[in-house]
């Protein structure tokens, strides 16, 4: 195996591999990969294995089940950024004739479309995909529907075999062969794809109560694909974690990778450590948000997840039915890294250039008699803070017509404008319809409703 694991201090590198060979021992599994990314590149690995002598590189393919979900999504949105769908349209719109027509893609894509968890019929991830030949055959037509459309997160797998086929029906050829010329190729990821290549691991069953094993069949689930078949490695899978944290110019721009891993639905009530945003898996873990997904067919479990706080990415894959926990092994991976090695913020520089009027804008303002605060950040961004009890803090984006749009929370996607009077000096911000001024209730002030003449007294 490659070491690439120099740029990790060695007592990390040492926890990183006892964490990862208690969980292949512990749970009991034939062999398990993982790496943990900083900063986009991949600065350790690790392997074990019931061989000795022949633990698996990076470049050994096993199966990440529904972690395929994750690049179906980004075919999905890769159309509604090129203006082919709206998230809002109902699958019947460009896809019709199918149980789920009335649900949108954005319900499709979150899994609150309400449909059911699987297919009728024999266990698809066993089964050959002619037992499905036609998307009616993955939902039943007398009871699709397990919840009303847009209420709940219930998560299901004919779901993406939808939207696999809303890809084919909108690009005019297979799912596979879209996702490999505009996604894998483009990321460098020749070691993905949805039927395994040399050198790739076997799956198997290990028996509860013995350490024999059984191999797993090695099955083409046709329509069902979108759900879960594709194969890959931690080298590729590293690359495609790095593109989860920051985007791609060539296959999703940042800005939609994070409205990927923006919530879309309510967590289950009484669980708000996990929710679904448009196709990734949004979870809490050791006080961190973490987004990406966890992955299993038969013989093969796999997880990876994404720390946007702390740049750093993990990845872990297994080559058993059950057992390790591979998802929650990825997290402990993230976790302990940083632990071990916090992220080292960069050095403060100076903005390398500034417009004095906006320079102007900063300090004090106030939303009634609520201070705020303004200050210039780089590319002509703004960020308003809260200085007293009350109000609400936000980033803002400056854009080409002189306004600016928020990036956070409750100002996200409102426009931040600044209004002048007569004589071109400022006299105040407006927030989505909020007027910030820089007096508390100051008689001049544009205050709707206006300020009572007396002004601030002592009663």
């Amino acid at each position: 195996m490659t070491d690439l694991s120099d740029e990790l201090l060695p007592t990390t590198r040492r926890a990183l591999l006892h964490r990862l060979a208690v969980a292949q021992s512990e749970g009991r599994t034939p062999s398990m990969v993982a790496g943990v990314l900083r900063d986009g590149r991949l600065v350790w690995s690790g392997a074990r294995s019931m061989v000795d002598g022949h633990a698996p590189t990076t470049d050994v393919q096993y199966r990440i089940g529904s972690i395929t979900k994750t690049f179906v999504a980004v075919l999905v949105l890769r159309l509604r950024d090129e203006g082919l769908l709206d998230l809002a349209d109902p699958l019947g719109r460009h896809l019709p004739g199918t149980p789920a027509d009335g649900a949108t893609v954005a319900q499709l894509l979150s899994h609150s479309a309400g449909l059911a968890s699987e297919t009728p019929g024999p266990w698809w991830e066993r089964t050959d995909g002619a037992l499905r030949p036609d998307l009616a055959d993955i939902l039943e037509a007398e009871r699709p529907l397990r919840h009303p459309a847009g209420r709940v997160h219930h998560y299901s797998n004919p779901t993406y075999a939808l939207l696999g086929a809303l890809v084919e029906r909108l690009r005019g050829e297979p799912w596979g062969e879209v996702l490999r010329r505009e996604v894998l190729e483009p990321l460098g990821m020749d070691r993905t794809g949805l039927l395994p290549e040399h050198p790739h691991a076997g799956g198997f069953a290990v028996h509860p109560w013995a350490d024999v094993l059984l191999p797993e069949p090695l099955t083409d689930t046709g329509l069902m694909a979108p759900a879960g078949q594709l194969w890959s490695t931690v080298a590729d899978l590293a690359k495609w974690a790095a593109f989860l944290a920051s985007g791609h110019e060539k296959v999703l721009s940042a800005d939609t990778v994070a409205e990927m891993r923006r919530p879309a639905v309510a967590p289950e009530p009484g669980d708000w450590s996990e929710t679904y945003g448009l196709g990734l898996q949004l979870v809490e873990h050791d006080g961190r948000i973490l987004h990406g997904h966890s992955g299993s067919m038969p013989g093969f479990t796999a997880g990876l997840w994404v720390s946007e706080t702390d740049g750093l990415a993990a990845i872990v894959f297994a080559n058993s039915t059950s057992g390790p926990r591979t998802a929650h092994v990825a997290a402990e991976l993230l976790a302990l890294t940083a632990q071990h090695e916090p992220r080292i913020p960069e050095p403060w520089r100076p903005l390398a250039e500034f417009d004095e009027q906006l320079l102007a804008l900063t300090g004090p303002w106030y939303w009634g008699a609520a201070p705020h605060s303004l200050r210039l950040t780089a590319d002509r961004g703004l960020e308003l803070s809260v200085l007293g009890r009350a109000g609400r803090a936000g980033r803002f984006r400056a854009e080409a017509d002189g306004t600016w749009t928020g990036l956070d929370d409750y100002y996200a996607g409102e426009t931040l404008r600044v209004v002048r009077a007569d004589d071109g000096s400022v006299s105040h911000l407006d927030i989505g319809s909020f007027v910030f001024t820089r007096e508390p209730y100051g008689p001049a002030g544009a205050v709707p409703g206006g300020v009572d003449p007396q002004g601030w007294r002592v009663y």
